[in-house]
């Protein structure tokens, strides 16, 4: 089981190291686990001039899964476009063929306090969505701004394609029907098919992919509606599918109904179940170095790795009820501290998880 590690920028040598030594404790107990470094991001500009080096994609092509803490940071803004650490991140998912982005969404009933709606709307959520990466209106052509002909003579006008094909639909659902069998067998296909035929299309082929999976209850949610129930009742969802644009939009709501976005873990996978696994969070440049940062995401994300991945269940399992455990205890990093607990730094918090285990 070989572990491509990339720190990134910002914070994320740090909350990557901690979760780099919850995963060198359970290798102790006997998973068995192979790691090494490489630079992705803004480091690797740095030290190589272009921010998905050629080291770094034989070392991630070769991996079975790849841990990421995170890429960015204000002294790149001002590079060419192709140097700009992003564009590294956008590379690997490219090279790797990640198409499908599973995303948490819990809220830890020690943390209902930190969510913007009432606890009892929220206490106790856990849902999931998974949503298509490599499609849609981001990537359809023809796309482009040109001048055309219009009422009041030439003007500029944009353009963008929403295109799916049944294939690319097909291997999503899959995805999906397999994550919600893993959980509570509920799937809620999110569309918007009585205007746009691509997800008519998107309904028709997730509709016939369900003949596959009979323990699972599949439904069917207008995008507009999708948005609301997910503020207004949380809960009644588990696992939710849509793809790459509608996916961008409820993934975020979703994180931000558990109140802070250092505890929220994602996994982009290929055909074959390989993954990058990475924290939600961007690079926080701003408190990078101070011992800070919050590393519960990318412990979780390293929990997801093993879970997805590895199909390692058991020790999965383990590594996030570490985490439940070390927030009973009342240990907060600076970003969920609340009056009454204690606050503890980036170190700290991988000692208190390794204690847990």
């Amino acid at each position: 089981m070989k572990v491509c590690v990339l720190p990134g920028d910002g914070i994320g040598p740090e909350i990557v190291g901690q979760a780099v030594r919850v995963l060198e404790a359970l290798r102790r107990d006997g998973i068995k686990l192979e790691m090494e470094t490489a630079l992705l991001g803004g480091c690797a500009v740095d030290a190589a001039g272009e921010p998905y080096p050629e080291a770094t994609r034989k070392l991630a092509r070769a991996a079975d899964a790849v841990l990421l803490g995170a890429v960015g940071g204000p002294q790149y803004d001002t590079l060419p476009r192709e140097q700009r650490p992003e564009r590294g991140l956008l590379g690997i998912r490219k090279d790797l063929g990640l198409f499908a982005n599973l995303r948490p969404a819990v809220l830890y009933p020690e943390l209902a306090n930190a969510s913007s709606l009432k606890p009892e709307v929220v206490a106790g959520l856990d849902i999931l969505i998974v949503r298509e990466l490599t499609g849609d209106i981001y990537f359809g052509e023809p796309r482009g701004i040109e001048m055309r002909n219009g009422a009041n003579g030439q003007e500029r006008v944009g353009i963008n394609t929403m295109i799916y094909a049944e294939s690319e639909i097909r291997r999503i659902a899959r995805v999906s029907f397999e994550a919600a069998r893993k959980r509570s067998r509920k799937l809620c296909s999110v569309d918007k098919m009585n205007v746009l035929e691509c997800t008519q299309l998107w309904r028709d082929v997730v509709t016939d992919e369900a003949k596959n999976y009979p323990d699972v209850e599949l439904s069917h949610m207008l995008v507009d509606n999708a948005a609301m129930q997910l503020v207004r009742n949380p809960k009644q969802f588990d696992v939710m599918v849509t793809g790459n644009m509608f996916g961008d939009i409820l993934s975020d709501e979703a994180s931000m109904l558990t109140g802070s976005i250092g505890m929220l873990p994602s996994a982009s996978l290929d055909e074959k179940g390989k993954g990058l696994y990475e924290p939600i969070h961007g690079s926080a440049p701003d408190i990078a170095g101070k011992g800070v940062a919050n590393p519960l995401a990318t412990i979780l994300s390293a929990a997801m790795m093993l879970r997805y991945t590895f199909g390692q269940e058991a020790a999965a399992a383990r590594i996030e009820a570490a985490v439940k455990k070390v927030l009973q205890q009342g240990l907060r990093t600076g970003d969920i501290f609340e009056a009454g607990m204690k606050k503890v730094g980036t170190r700290e918090m991988g000692d208190a998880v390794i204690a847990a285990l």
